[in-house]
């Protein structure tokens, strides 16, 4: 099988992807430079392309690719690609689950949780200022946690914090999506439930943790929740969604962890609340500009902690895994793993 890959790496990243990639698919041949590797006469044995971070042109150039019926994203995250105004609109494109990001994603989730609920941050600031004081230790179980977003990484956080004693609620926007990891990995996608979790319209949520769904039931149970963790997809109905009016409904002294995509909060109302005490402390992983600007506020923020969007990276070890999978998937006419829904946006 001929593969495109169409990556733009530094050097160093995609060596390491080559050989993760040549690894876990001997039996595919890459093509790298659609513009010099593919002549007239082969331009139907290209059957997928392999994607990251592409540029329009990329794109652009799988249209005179006939024999393409698969994009397969390296990232979990699908929003750029789906924005791009070259991406075809008849491929199916699948994403990125990476089993060692999953992992990762929930032991970056679980240090800021317990960073958060036992004052670590708090206790950082008195250091800085030579401080010794001490403050209530609360047990996990009286903290509440409401993630935002239950696909495979939603999922395998809320799991990490119900093993720990935390008191854990997942949300996602809708009741309609399927929960089949076979067809979907989006925000609705069950990955990581087990027997015995809550369910609605399909979708089940790991054992011990309460399944909310809907605006109405996020805005009930906001007011109770002391640490807001977000993992949703970025659409167009999620873009904005940390605003003044969800901050506000946070009780007083509560925190928030983005992981998920800066665009999902609007950075004025952020600061207004960290700076009002309505926030205690934020920890974010992601930005709307990447790298943040020198001169934004979150910088020197000493209630915000900051992460160069490095909570979860893709290991292109496990990562090519689960490429050589769908490409096998593909080449028998097998149902794709972690297929996105375009209209949904993941």
């Amino acid at each position: 099988m001929k593969v495109a890959l169409l990556v733009s790496f530094d050097n160093k990243e995609r060596a390491e992807w080559q050989a993760a990639l040549a690894a876990s698919c001997p039996g595919v041949q890459w093509v790298e430079n659609l513009a010099t590797d593919v002549g007239a006469s082969d331009v139907r044995d290209i059957q997928a392309a392999v994607v990251a971070n592409p540029t329009p042109g990329d794109l652009r150039g799988l249209a005179r690719l006939p024999g393409v019926r698969l994009i397969q994203s390296l990232w979990a995250g699908v929003d750029r690609l789906l924005a791009d105004p070259a991406l075809p609109a008849d491929i199916p494109i699948t994403r990125m689950v990476d089993p060692a990001m999953t992992a990762a994603m929930a032991e970056t989730a679980l240090w800021a949780t317990l960073a958060l609920h036992r004052g670590f941050f708090a206790y950082a600031r008195r250091q800085r200022q030579a401080q010794w004081r001490q403050h209530r230790q609360r047990r996990a179980d009286e903290v509440p946690v409401l993630v935002l977003g239950l696909g495979a990484m939603g999922a395998a956080v809320a799991s990490r914090l119900l093993a720990q004693g935390y008191s854990v609620s997942g949300w996602r926007a809708s009741a309609s999506a399927s929960s089949s990891s076979s067809s979907s990995a989006g925000a609705g996608a069950g990955a990581g439930a087990g027997a015995g979790g809550s369910a609605i319209a399909g979708h089940v949520a790991p054992a011990g943790i309460e399944l909310l769904s809907g605006l109405p039931a996020l805005w009930q149970r906001l007011p109770t929740t002391q640490i807001l963790i977000n993992l949703l997809p970025l659409t167009a109905a999620t873009t904005g969604l940390v605003d003044a009016r969800l901050l506000a409904a946070l009780p007083r002294g509560a925190a928030l962890i983005n992981l998920a995509r800066g665009a999902h909060v609007v950075d004025a109302d952020l600061l207004a609340a960290l700076d009002s005490g309505h926030l205690r402390h934020a920890v974010l992983d992601v930005f709307h500009t990447e790298p943040l600007p020198a001169a934004h506020p979150y910088w020197a923020h000493d209630r915000v902690t900051m992460l160069p969007h490095a909570a979860a990276l893709t290991d292109p070890r496990s990562a090519a895994a689960v490429v050589a999978e769908n490409l096998q998937r593909l080449a028998l006419g097998q149902p794709l793993l972690h297929l996105v829904d375009r209209d949904r946006g993941y």
